[in-house]
């Protein structure tokens, strides 16, 4: 594996690995992106399901003509409060995945820009100015880590089995957007 870099370029420097590694950043936060989405998904579809059940158990309390039994009425609506925060942690992927696309389509248009002109294309420095501005934009540390990887030429399934989703504890608060 070769050692040069925008950062470090030597006679063996590529714009088309560099071109490579900034393509290979986009496809990784792409699949992270689709991976943490389909986790809130699984999210979503558990909870709802279970906060129905619930529901369910409640009316069939309410309309029972045996004596109501209020604490258990009232651990049941506990219980879909608590599957409430969860639904509202699940849909928090919404936020996290429209901040990483847009990082994504940024940089793919300064890519483009960059790979389009003759005067920039061939010049280190102008890599290494892409470069230090995709990173700018990263307010997450998984993005972080991906751009370092990448720019030590991981293959993008070496980056996806490093680079953890960032996943709210059960304890977190809620955030609302």
């Amino acid at each position: 594996m070769t050692t040069s870099s925008s950062v470090n370029p030597d006679l063996d420097w590529s714009q088309v690995r560099e071109t490579v590694r900034l393509l290979n950043l986009a496809v990784a936060q792409t699949e992270m992106s689709m991976k943490e989405g389909d986790e809130s998904v699984d999210t979503l579809t558990d909870a709802f399901t279970t906060m129905v059940a619930r529901v369910q158990v409640i009316e069939k309390m309410a309309k029972s003509e045996e004596e109501i039994d209020t604490k258990q009425i009232i651990e049941q609506c506990e219980a879909v409060s608590d599957e409430m925060h969860h639904v509202i942690q699940a849909f928090q992927f919404y936020d996290k995945l429209s901040q990483r696309l847009s990082h994504v389509s940024h940089s793919l248009d300064a890519l483009g820009n960059l790979v389009s002109d003759s005067g920039r294309l061939y010049n280190p420095t102008e890599w290494s100015i892409l470069q230090e501005k995709i990173i700018s934009k990263y307010s997450m540390p998984a993005e972080h880590h991906m751009f370092e990887m990448v720019m030590q030429g991981k293959s993008v399934d070496e980056i996806l089995k490093h680079v953890v989703p960032e996943v709210k504890s059960k304890d977190d608060d809620v955030e609302l957007f």
